[in-house]
């Protein structure tokens, strides 16, 4: 088996409740991205569940930061959850994620917590398509003439006349 990542994509929150919704869009943001909408079900509730633990132990008054991590390695997709604050590893619930699970303190300080989910039949890490990007590309004189558009003198003038109104009563 090959235990290589293929594939990471994280994404650092702060250990507030809107974290747990932010994760959850990542995850499924993420998993498209990858074509593996088959796992989106299983994955969002298995890191939601990692994020709400580490939100639930993180002091409100003084949250630190996490970062949840999607990596695909070998038949498997592995979601990781790096509490930078917390001190001991959370205990998981026996049968959490079917047993494909950990925690281990850092040696810089924090915990990570991780769950691994089975890749659909049999697919491989490296089998996994990467995500298709394209960036526009402009030619010189065209991002020239976008950067340098016409200025409306009527437009300028009204904004002026307004930043210089000192009476506001």
């Amino acid at each position: 088996m090959n235990t290589q990542t293929a594939q990471v994509d994280d994404l650092r929150l702060i250990a507030l409740p809107s974290a747990v919704n932010c994760a959850e869009m990542f995850v499924r943001f993420a998993l498209a991205e990858w074509s593996l909408r088959e796992l989106t079900d299983e994955t969002t509730q298995l890191a939601s569940d990692l994020v709400t633990a580490a939100v639930d132990s993180a002091d409100p008054d003084t949250p630190g930061f996490l970062t949840i991590r999607l990596r695909l390695s070998g038949e498997s997709l592995i979601i990781e959850v790096e509490d930078e604050q917390a001190t001991i590893p959370p205990a998981l619930a026996p049968g959490f994620a079917n047993g494909r699970c950990g925690a281990t303190a850092l040696r810089g300080g924090g915990t990570l917590v991780w769950c691994e989910v089975p890749l659909p039949g049999g697919v491989s890490a490296t089998a996994v398509p990467l995500p298709r990007r394209s960036r526009k590309r402009t030619a010189p004189a065209e991002r020239a003439a976008e950067e340098t558009a016409e200025i409306d003198p009527e437009v300028i003038k009204r904004l002026l006349s307004g930043l210089s109104n000192t009476d506001l009563g």
